[in-house]
């Protein structure tokens, strides 16, 4: 039986040009003005890029005669076709921070994207792993292995001081103090903040910094470097991590964001000082912060079931009231 002849992908048709420009504008905005990193740029762009689309299809062909009324079909069409909340809220709050500076430009005398409400979305709890999870994970002992070396160190770094995927690839030799215990990271919005480093961490970043120069270039001032002797990407160290998760025999899917978790989890485990940990994430609003709180109670409410004597009824031994 002959095969069917494989059908050729979909190209997207181009923008017209003038709306493509301004959106082309406002990255570059976003680079210089708001020094936003090359991945959130282009999250932006994609999610920009296809409300734009999707707006031509409504009949718009310059974004000064954008209406409030284009946006919200446009919202509703997209939930019909299954897209999720949170996806579609990320979309509008792209198309509104555009609109917000196409008015800051005189191009657009409103935001027509201001008050268009989205599907109410379920916030999602971050996931962690708990404290034997992360003693699994840190376990590797092959030290002749420089990879795993520097693997390890990144793990220890990474869960000590709560860093983002993008602090931790973004650090430079001079960045850290290991006599001192101190670690100089660059967050969101180029902003500073001096972290302390665990014990732990001095103890790996010792050994990798020893082996580095097998890796390094004598140029090099990137922290964590791959084997072709450049600065560790982003990309590389998800697949690093992913793969010591599947080593270690871990249940549960490793990836950076989760070290990061599993640190604001159990430092307020611990300490119940929200501020601190809140300084320590490098958040600017306390909010963000807070999710954890409900994080922290999950842990506190099986402490309370299983040590409680009251705390659950046996069916069988209780007679009706």
């Amino acid at each position: 039986m002959a095969r069917a002849p494989a059908k050729a992908p979909t190209v997207a048709e181009p923008l017209p040009s003038g709306l493509a420009d301004d959106l082309a504008a406002f990255i570059e905005y976003l680079r210089v003005e708001r020094q936003l990193s090359p991945h959130t740029r282009s999250n932006y762009q994609a999610h920009l890029e296809a409300m734009t689309a999707a707006l031509v299809k409504l009949g718009l062909e310059t974004w000064s005669r954008l209406e409030a009324s284009q946006v919200r079909t446009l919202v509703t069409r997209m939930h019909k076709e299954g897209l999720a909340p949170r996806s579609l809220a990320t979309k509008v709050s792209a198309l509104r921070s555009f609109c917000d500076w196409q008015v800051r430009q005189g191009r657009l005398v409103a935001n027509p994207a201001r008050g268009i409400v989205t599907p109410k979305q379920g916030r999602p709890l971050p996931k962690n792993l708990d404290v034997d999870e992360m003693h699994q994970l840190l376990n590797i002992t092959d030290e002749q292995d420089p990879l795993a070396v520097r693997d390890r160190a990144i793990m220890e770094l990474m869960y000590s001081s709560g860093l983002r995927l993008a602090e931790l690839v973004g650090l430079n030799l001079v960045d850290v103090k290991l006599d001192d215990r101190q670690l100089r990271v660059t967050g969101k919005g180029s902003r500073e903040r001096v972290l302390p480093i665990g014990r732990m961490a001095v103890e790996w970043l010792h050994k990798w910094l020893k082996v580095r120069p097998l890796l390094a270039g004598t140029e090099s001032e990137a922290l964590f470097v791959s084997s072709r002797q450049q600065r560790l990407s982003a990309r590389s160290v998800q697949a690093r991590l992913d793969g010591w998760g599947n080593k270690q025999a871990l249940n549960a899917h490793v990836h950076p964001h989760k070290l990061r978790h599993s640190f604001a989890t159990h430092m307020l485990e611990s300490s119940g000082d929200l501020r601190a940990v809140q300084e320590l994430l490098g958040h600017a609003d306390l909010s963000t912060t807070q999710i954890y709180t409900h994080l922290d109670f999950q842990h506190l409410a099986k402490v309370y079931d299983s040590a409680h004597p009251r705390a659950k009824r046996d069916p069988e031994s209780q007679e009706d009231e």
